[in-house]
């Protein structure tokens, strides 16, 4: 419950909410308060009344005890996000597994583990959120299963585990009194795990995965309540787009208009989608995320588009303003050039007078500093002087420096203590006494030691010693300090080695004297100084004042230079300002004149940009729309979609739009489309647009490249940026990926199948975390990696027509590059080009690439220009070098456009001289499609658009060969067109079976003719598809209904209704009844004229829908007769199989496939190739464990250079895209020019289709028709071995014979049933074989030849080895019997009752050449003894097969002639009915009470059918009843239900239902018949046995047969195993019967087919042209014993129980030999026939 009072309450009440609106904001609280919760994962939630009842109704369940939820609906209708909101809103955890590349069971496993300790551990409420997508392993489907039912998961936990479990739940248990034990502990855990775990389990209805699902898995229903995701109702689109368009703030006026306008879009892309899927099969989804991506395209797409266009609309604006400025500011710049030169005329008279002052003031000044000049000179040489006697007494008195500064620094080391040690002698030592004497005759004191203690005690004695006056000491101090410092021992040595202090003094005393000494010579010297300083201090002084008088004379002048200099300075920048505004007038005047152009241009653009910003809510709507759903359709729908529905909208709701609007022009800017198309990219607007959803989708692109073109663009696109390229079997894929999008690298992942991996899920989901600041952040597994916004990611697949589930397409802009015939033309007549005028190509291309560059160039100067121009700061004329880079730029850009017209101008001319090539760029882009559409016949009919280029290229040189004469220009593509079209069909019959050449030629010529405009399409379109007539209550009476069919009235009314070329047509046949029988009665009409004025009338097309309306057995030889009419015949001649060509044509890098047919092994050939070109070939037959030796053969081989063959390629396919890319690894290291990679494979759609494309392609079968078979077997004979045989006469006719007979046991199969009863795979072994055996023995006796054992040879032991079916030999033996006889060696025996047909007398290898290739190239069934009608009914067959198969490749046409009504309301109304026809089970016990008294076998067999039918109907009854429950819902329809529902919605018999008797009728005619049945037994068992007995009727035909003869043998007292019956014709017919016969039963309802009953005769006859089924009289089956042998003229014929003659191993078709006289006819030709009995045609 919900509780809009209080939105907090824990347990609110469950009650119904009558409050709409407080609910809807109830729930938008709810998801805003989710969002900030969960800001990493916000999600965009419209809260619609259907979202809403959505969520509450999940919410319901989550709140339910045990309550689990199934969503069934499409991914991207928003089941995860409504089930994370219900889950929020309810105060659940919502847990979700995260799938990795190596996400295995055991990961989910653990998963499970967490959310059980959530629940059952911790007891709290939890969410599993689980989609079928990530269904990694069937396993993880069967665990939610059981969570679902038990809540238990087998093997989840181990034993240790489990402790931990029991553990974690104690206290909870002991709290419920929970006995514990470790079995009540573990359900006391599961029940805790079940009443808080909800599993919600998100479910595609898409395909039949969910129906199996739910079928496997029962509890998914029963134990969940399941809720159906609808699609949203219009009023929920509306109201979704109008949350985001005022979110958005679009302008109010816009906001309904335009959101009605996406609701439509939305429902016209729904309805769109549903055509294309009808038309093409291809499917595509159209989910609400399409929806929202489209609003929220649109707007963002709207913003951007507003700002893009006003910024370059205010670019415009300011470079107008500026040039507005620089005009006026010109006028204003006139005027003050002429103030400022009147000036500077006043400021030049002021200088000349200032001049002249100047002048007679410097004079005088001159004068003075000549004079100061001089006296400085003679000052500084007395300087120089005076200098010298200062140096000289500097150096004396240097001399005792050395000893005063030894003496101060030991002084400096005295202290104190030093000083308190020499006081503190009593009695000083001698040395001692005699230096403090020395030292106080040095002060002039007494020199005794009292005198010296006094002065010691003196605490200034050191600072005396060190300041004493040395400067002045006597003369007489002088003589007597000597007494001492003559003392020898009076050193500082001697004295300090007594007191270091007294050391010290002495070493004072002696500097003392040197001092003193050295002084008294300086003095002088100083004296003389001090006076020659005074006298040179005197004169300096004097030389000073001397210099400021000067300097005061000099400053006067320098002032007047200064006032000079001023003036001056003023005059020349005046002049130079006046100079520069001329300069700048001039340049500005340029500039405006210059730019005047842009000025008219940026103004007119600034008008468009002006009504562009208006019309961008319209057109911002369509583009937003093709953005989000356009990209899977191809052209013509993407253009129906923009013009007839989006568009029609907009306009309707006059929402402003451009008129003419295109999606390429307004998204793709021209220059990133020039660079596109310089990439690769074709210049189609189509590609274009698939250009700009590749590049600016708001998701990743997944390519539909079936061509590679996209794959090619992207890699030259991406190649500079370091593109990553992978595929899905390569290793390290998520490395790759997680690099890539740290470092902002682009990534291509190519050759996609229909599934991605689901490790992929988070980066195409771009499930990117903002992390603020500008970060941001993607979380892949377990890894959080810096997501870089410059990584690219972009998927292809080679699939051409791939289905994606909803996800997939949700997830990624799936867009269709399946390349279109615009651009195919274009590309394709630039080869043509390139080859006949190369060197208009070339200079097309160079022109192209130049013209690109200019363009670009022009805008980047006009981007320049406007760049320059906003940047400016203040007036534009002020910076002269801006004006001159102006300039500049309009220099260049005006020369720029002039080459670029000039350019534009040539190549108008060069296209024009292209243009006359375009109808062979035309014709051959026309073939190629003819190739490409031929893959939706088989999967191996793939080509590559690369090899067809190189086809077209090779057409080109060889056409141009084998023109002798020069012709005109129209005579060289005609030429062209016809050797490149048959070229092409050659090419494609290579790789194409039999059965499939005549459906391409017929392709071929009706696309060639539509592309001429030759080709009615409604007449072809009638020809595809036939007369369909769906009401036939307005149809004219059928005026002959022998032998006018329905089919054959229905074509006849219907042409004349619907073809006005057919006028009349149906009204003439009527008229001329006669005529047109005999030509519907001839054997070849498509060769007679028709009948009146018809062959006149019409032409050959409609001749040809003449014979598919009335014969339409005859249509595949009509059309080629029309192919070869309307082409050429060598169209409808399919080329031999020429390996040596094939391989001649092939390089070392271009693999060779082999396509398989059963049976047919082109080993042979292949070895017999590698002898003739001396080349080794080594094979391998490929299997489990053959791939390692495979990858070794092909790396040997590619360097010994020999081939390798790999057989059986599809054995093992998941293997082949291992050895694809070990192929190209190969390839790209250089392999050896002989080396050679083989291929043989049967077809497999899981064959990679790149392989396939890059493989030349070769179908090994036989090729069809006796012709073809002859000439293939001719040619592989050589010489040598035709002519090894020394009975060569003999043995030539017999090889003939053998050709003969091996071509006829393989075109046999063509008649079907009449053919074979199997279609048995003869193959060229076994025609070596037999040739080997002529040529043993007719050398081992040539005279004798041993006729007997070479016929059972050759049909028994090898032939007959393949032959499983008893009729099927009689087939081989009439046919050996004939062709191995000794009349063969006879001259010009006859091969079959036609003239054509014989053992030519010139018996060489070359003639049987030339005979066999002038032989027809289509057989008549006579060539094998069979009748005319033979090859009717296969031939309607292949024919249906043919138009049919050609209809789909057109996209299907509109044959389907209804729409498709409601299935379940069809099949149920069907179930009725048949219940309502459905007969009573007939009464067994009655029946056997009735008959009690009669003991006859016939009774038995009776009883017994009547159990059996009894079975059936009651089956029948219960699984109609069961159906019918199913679709009302009240059962789940099981798989076989299932069944039978598709079977009766196809108007088909269930299987189920055919239990009891084998059958081929439709639905309408079984009922009947089964009605026909049930009523023959009632009449059996109530009444008698019937006077004559339908066979046909019973279950087992054989068991009444063998009823019958039992009871003749009970009667005749004999054993049951010595009769027989004996078959004898009535004539009279069942009204003419009167009673059983005595002897065994009258049997009626059998066919025959191959021949007819000639009742005259009695005997077989020829059928009646046209007629394939006969009814065969009444016959008697009677027991007879001891039956003669079969005598000559009788027909051992097979009576089959319906058509299917072998029937099944169960069920075999086969019943008994009827013998039947055959007539003027021998018993073999019935044989060749096919002739047999049926006891149903269906």
């Amino acid at each position: 419950g919900i509780d809009l009072t209080n939105p907090e309450a824990e347990d609110p009440p469950y009650e119904h909410l009558q409050d709409r609106k407080g609910l809807k904001a109830f729930m938008e609280q709810k998801v805003e308060d989710y969002n900030i919760m969960f800001k990493k994962a916000p999600m965009a939630l419209v809260m619609f009344k259907d979202a809403i009842d959505l969520c509450c109704r999940i919410l319901r369940i989550l709140r339910q005890p045990r309550g689990n939820a199934l969503l069934v609906g499409v991914g991207g209708s928003g089941r995860h996000c409504q089930a994370r909101l219900a889950s929020y809103v309810a105060d659940m955890k919502c847990f979700q597994i995260e799938i990795s590349k190596q996400y295995r069971h055991r990961e989910f496993l653990d998963d499970l583990k967490k959310m059980y300790e959530i629940t059952g551990s911790k007891g709290m409420p939890c969410t599993f959120l689980y989609s079928d997508t990530e269904i990694v392993e069937e396993s993880f489907l069967e665990d939610v299963a059981n969570i679902l039912s038990s809540g238990e998961v087998p093997n989840l936990y181990s034993n240790d585990e489990l402790n931990a479990v029991r553990a974690s739940i104690d206290k909870p248990a002991k709290e419920a009194k929970i006995p514990p034990t470790a079995e009540a502990l573990y359900d006391f855990f599961i029940s805790r795990v079940r009443q808080n775990l909800h599993v919600v389990f998100c479910l595609s209805y898409i395909g039949t995965t969910f129906a199996d699902y739910c079928r496997m898995y029962p509890s998914l229903v029963s134990c969940t309540t399941a809720i159906w995701l609808l699609p949203w109702p219009g009023e929920a689109l509306t109201e979704v787009a109008l949350k985001f368009l005022t979110e958005g703030e679009l302008e109010e006026q816009y906001r309904v208009p335009v959101a009605e306008v996406f609701g439509n879009a939305h429902v016209a892309v729904t309805d769109y989608s549903t055509q294309m899927y009808a038309k093409e099969k291809r499917m595509n989804y159209v989910t609400p995320t399409n929806y929202l991506e489209l609003v929220q395209g649109y707007m963002s797409m709207l913003i951007s588009k507003q700002k893009k266009l006003g910024a370059s609309a205010d670019k415009l604006r300011n470079g107008l303003s500026k040039l507005d400025d620089a005009r006026v500011q010109v006028a204003e710049m006139s005027i003050d050039l002429e103030e400022k030169q009147q000036i500077c005329d006043k400021k030049s008279k002021e200088c000349e007078e200032l001049l002249v002052v100047i002048v007679a003031e410097r004079s005088k000044a001159d004068v003075q500093q000549a004079q100061v000049e001089a006296d400085s000179i003679r000052i500084a040489k007395e300087e120089k002087e005076t200098k010298v006697i200062a140096d000289d007494a500097t150096r004396d008195l240097e001399k005792a420096m050395p000893a005063l500064e030894a003496a101060m620094d030991a002084l400096e080391k005295l202290d104190k203590k030093s000083i308190a040690e020499v006081k503190a002698y009593a009695k000083p030592p001698e040395m001692v006494m005699k230096t403090m004497c020395a030292v106080m005759t040095v002060m002039e004191k007494t020199p005794s030691w009292a005198q010296a203690k006094q002065e010691l005690n003196d605490v200034q004695f050191l600072a005396k010693i060190k300041g004493f006056d040395k400067d002045n000491i006597k003369d007489a101090t002088l003589r007597k300090i000597e007494k001492y410092t003559k003392d020898p021992n009076f050193t500082p040595k001697a004295v300090g080695n007594v007191s270091l202090a007294a050391g010290a003094l002495c070493q004072w005393v002696h500097a003392m004297k040197i001092y003193a000494e050295v002084y008294r010579e300086v003095e002088p010297k100083r004296n003389a100084l001090k006076r020659a300083q005074d006298k040179l201090e005197a004169k300096a002084k004097a030389l000073r004042e001397a210099n400021a008088e000067l300097k005061k004379v000099q400053d006067m002048v320098a002032n007047l230079n200064k006032q000079f200099q001023d003036s001056n300075d003023e005059k020349e920048t005046l002049t130079k300002t006046a100079e520069e505004l001329l300069l700048k007038l001039d340049r500005a005047g340029k500039l405006v004149n210059g730019l005047a152009g842009e000025k008219v241009r940026w103004e007119a653009s600034l008008e468009k940009f002006d009504a562009q910003q208006e019309n961008l809510f319209g057109d911002c709507i369509v583009s937003a729309a093709f953005m989000s759903y356009a990209g899977p359709f191809g052209a013509e729908y993407r253009d129906e979609l923009v013009s007839s529905e989006w568009m029609r909208c907009v306009n309707e709701l006059k929402i402003p739009v451009t008129s003419g609007f295109t999606f390429s022009s307004f998204m793709a800017d021209p220059t990133d489309v020039r660079e596109w198309n310089l990439q690769g990219l074709p210049p189609d607007s189509f590609s274009t647009e698939n250009g700009v959803l590749t590049t600016s989708g708001r998701r990743f692109p997944l390519m539909i490249d079936p061509q590679n073109q996209a794959n090619k663009w992207i890699r030259k696109m991406e190649g500079p940026r370091q593109l990553k390229v992978f595929d899905p079997n390569s290793k390290d894929i998520m490395r790759t990926l997680e690099r890539s999008i740290e470092f902002g690298s682009p990534v291509l992942l190519e050759n996609v199948g229909q599934d991605l991996d689901p490790s992929l899920e988070p980066i195409l989901a771009k499930n990117i975390i903002d992390n603020g600041a500008g970060g941001l952040s993607i979380k892949i597994g377990e890894n959080t990696l810096d997501y870089n916004v410059q990584f690219k990611f972009y998927i292809t697949t080679k699939l051409s027509n791939p289905h994606y589930t909803p996800e997939v397409s949700t997830k990624t802009t799936i867009v269709n590059f399946i390349v279109v015939e615009e651009g195919l033309t274009n590309q394709l007549l630039g080869v043509v080009v390139k080859a006949e005028e190369p060197h208009l190509e070339e200079q097309k291309n160079k022109l192209v690439v130049q013209v690109a560059k200019g363009k670009n160039r022009l805008v980047e100067l006009e981007n320049e220009i406007l760049r320059l121009l906003a940047e400016t700061k203040g007036s534009l004329l002020d910076d002269l070098s801006l004006i001159d880079t102006l300039q500049e730029s309009k220099v260049i850009s005006e020369t720029v456009t002039e080459q670029v017209e000039v350019a534009v101008q040539t190549m108008i001319k060069i296209d024009a001289a292209r243009e006359n090539y375009r109808p062979a760029g035309l014709r051959s882009a026309v073939l190629f499609f003819v190739l490409n559409d031929l893959v939706a016949i088989d999967p191996m009919y793939q080509f590559a658009l690369d090899a067809y280029v190189q086809l077209y290229a090779q057409s080109i040189e060889k056409s141009a060969e084998k023109k002798i004469a020069v012709g005109s220009l129209e005579e060289r593509i005609e030429d062209l067109n016809q050797y490149h079209a048959l070229a092409v069909y050659r090419y494609g019959c290579r790789a194409l079976f039999e059965r499939h050449k005549l459906l391409l030629s017929l392709h071929l010529c009706s696309k060639i003719l539509q592309s001429m405009k030759d080709l009615d399409d409604q007449e072809y379109t009638f020809f595809l598809y036939g007369g369909q007539v769906l009401d036939r209550s307005t149809q004219a009476a059928n005026p002959s209904p022998d032998w006018i069919t329905q089919a054959i009235w229905d074509n006849i009314t219907e042409v004349d209704a619907q073809l006005d070329s057919f006028k009349g047509f149906q009204q003439s046949i009527e008229q001329t009844m006669r005529d047109w029988k005999k030509w519907y009665s001839s054997g070849e009409p498509e060769k007679e004229p028709l009948p009146g004025e018809w062959d006149g009338r019409l032409d050959a097309l409609q001749k040809l829908i003449v014979v598919r309306c009335i014969r339409s057995d005859r249509v595949l030889p009509a059309t080629q007769i029309f192919i070869s009419l309307k082409l050429d015949q060598k169209y409808v001649e399919p080329p031999p199989f020429d390996l040596d060509a094939i391989y001649e044509e092939s390089t070392c890098t271009t693999p060779l496939l082999f396509v398989l047919t059963p049976g047919m092994d082109p080993t042979a050939q292949l070895n017999a190739l590698a002898v003739l070109r001396n080349i080794p070939c080594n094979n391998i037959s490929l299997g489990q464990g053959q791939e390692p030796k495979a990858t070794k053969m092909i790396d040997d081989g590619s360097k010994q250079g020999f081939w390798a063959m790999l057989a059986n390629c599809h054995l093992c396919v998941k293997w082949l895209p291992t050895l694809e890319k070990y192929i190209d690894k190969t390839f790209e290291g250089g392999p050896h020019k002989d080396f050679r990679v083989w291929m043989s494979s049967s077809p497999t759609p899981q064959f990679p289709i790149q392989l396939l494309q890059n493989c030349i392609k070769m179908t090994a079968e036989p090729p069809k028709g006796l012709k073809a078979n002859i000439v293939r077997l001719l040619n592989n004979t050589t010489e040598e071995a035709y002519n090894r045989v020394s009975e060569w006469q003999k043995y030539r006719k017999l090889f003939f014979s053998l050709c003969w007979f091996h071509a006829v046991l393989l075109e046999r199969r063509k008649f079907k049933m009449l053919g074979w009863n199997i279609a048995y795979d003869f193959n060229d072994s076994d025609f070596d074989i037999s040739e080997n055996i002529l040529a043993i023995y007719l050398d081992l006796d040539p005279n004798e030849i041993p006729w007997d054992a070479i016929r059972y040879l050759i049909a028994e032991a090898n032939y007959g080895g393949r032959v499983t079916e008893h009729p099927d030999n009689r087939v081989l033996r009439s046919y050996v019997n004939e062709f191995f006889s000794p009349a063969a060696l006879q001259p010009k025996f006859m091969l079959s009752t036609l003239p054509t047909y014989y053992i030519p007398e010139d018996s060489t290898l070359s003639n049987y050449r030339a005979y066999a290739r002038d032989l027809p190239l289509s057989e008549p069934p006579e060539a094998f003894g069979q009748h005319s009608n033979a090859e009717i009914s296969s031939a309607m067959v292949d024919t249906d097969m043919m138009c049919s198969t050609i209809a789909s490749l057109g996209g299907g046409g509109s044959g389907s002639g209804g729409g498709g009504g409601n299935r379940d309301e069809t099949v149920y109304n069907t179930c009725t009915s048949l219940l309502e026809k459905l007969p009573e089970n007939i009464d067994w016990e009655e029946v056997r009470e009735r008959n009690e008294s009669d003991a006859s076998p016939l009774k038995v067999c009776l009883l017994q059918e009547i159990e059996r039918y009894n079975e059936l109907l009651s089956a029948t009854r219960a699984s109609i009843k069961l159906l019918m429950k199913g679709i009302q819902g009240f059962v789940v329809i099981s798989k076989d239900q299932e069944d039978v529902l598709l079977s009766l919605f196809a108007g088909s018999v269930p299987k189920a239902w055919l239990s009891a008797y084998p059958s081929l009728k439709p639905l309408s005619s079984w009922m009947p018949d089964l009605v026909d049945r049930i009523e023959q037994l009632n009449v059996w068992g109530f009444q008698s046995v019937p006077k004559v007995l339908w066979l046909g009727g019973v279950t087992y035909p054989t068991s009444l047969l063998t009823a019958l003869l039992q009871a003749s043998a009970r009667k005749n007292m004999v054993s049951v195993d010595t009769l027989s019956f004996d078959f004898i014709v009535q004539t009279a017919d069942e009204s003419g019967i009167t009673a059983m016969p005595k002897e065994g039963a009258y049997i009626k309802s059998m066919i025959l087919e191959g021949a007819k009953w000639d009742a005259s005769a009695g005997a077989l006859a020829d059928a009646e042209s046209m007629q394939l089924f006969n009814p065969m009289p009444i016959m008697h089956f009677k027991p007879v014993a001891r039956k003669k042998a079969t005598a000559d003229g009788i027909y051992q014929c097979p009576l089959y129980l319906y058509p299917i003659r072998t029937g099944t191993r169960e069920r075999p078709s086969f019943m008994i030999w009827v013998d039947l006289k055959s007539g003027q006819y021998s018993a073999d030709l019935w044989t060749k026939r096919g002739t047999a009995l049926l006891l149903s045609v269906a």
